[in-house]
């Protein structure tokens, strides 16, 4: 059950959302992370389900949109609009826009050392509301709240703005050259839960291509990308 205070403070975040709940404790479990479930055994859900769920009904609702709306792009410009606008950091500020950081719930070591306006967190946050709403309303007004918060990032991204996205590029650079897999393997990671840094290399077949670190896997991976491209780039002048 919800504390009146709780409950209140949900109800008020609705506005901000375009979006009234019959079930308000999914909107309360997909704004409760982690750090604070733990520091609760057994007490309270957290949002890490809700935001598996969320990164697919987003991909489907970026893909679908894309696709209708632009039949003049090819599938590779398609694959980057959509790795743009679903990019850790595009989330990340639509969360922000709409005040998401507030209104979350956080274990006491995350709070203190800023995971209230942390890029890993307020994204997956965002994915955590957009399956809360999919389970509570259904796929049509999950993707009114999708398109409502991100069409200016796609608007971004299909004038050629927004946020670099290293892996489609690497991607791209690759597939002109072989067609080798590439991979990318999280070989480790250190400090404690609310504090966590990423490791991650890029593999072209068996070849280590670059390695990079971040506060999340997704930014690991995109530094790892990056660090090959710059090699790639270095070794050609």
């Amino acid at each position: 059950m919800l504390s009146q205070d709780r409950e209140l403070q949900l109800k008020e975040f609705e506005n901000n959302l375009g979006y009234r709940f019959d079930n308000i404790q999914l909107l309360d479990t997909a704004l409760t992370h982690s750090s604070y479930a733990n520091e609760r055994p057994g007490s309270s859900q957290h949002n890490e389900r809700l935001e598996f769920l969320g990164d697919s009904v987003l991909g489907l609702v970026i893909s679908e949109y894309l696709y209708t709306n632009f039949p003049e792009l090819t599938e590779g410009n398609l694959a980057k609009i959509k790795a743009l606008v679903v990019s850790e950091a595009c989330l990340a500020k639509a969360a922000r826009r709409i005040g998401l950081g507030q209104r979350m719930l956080l274990g006491k070591g995350e709070e203190h050392t800023g995971g209230r306006d942390r890029d890993s967190i307020l994204a997956d946050a965002f994915e955590s509301v957009i399956a809360a709403i999919f389970l509570d309303g259904g796929l049509d007004e999950a993707r009114k709240f999708v398109l409502k918060n991100l069409s200016q990032f796609i608007d971004d991204a299909l004038n050629g703005k927004g946020i670099r996205d290293y892996k489609t590029d690497l991607q791209e650079v690759l597939q002109k050259k072989s067609d080798k897999a590439i991979e990318y393997r999280i070989v480790g990671d250190s400090g404690p839960d609310h504090q966590k840094i990423f490791i991650a290399q890029v593999y072209h077949g068996d070849k280590l291509l670059g390695e990079g670190v971040g506060r999340s896997k997704k930014e690991a991976e995109q530094h790892a990308a990056q660090k090959a491209l710059e090699d790639m780039k270095n070794k050609e002048v």
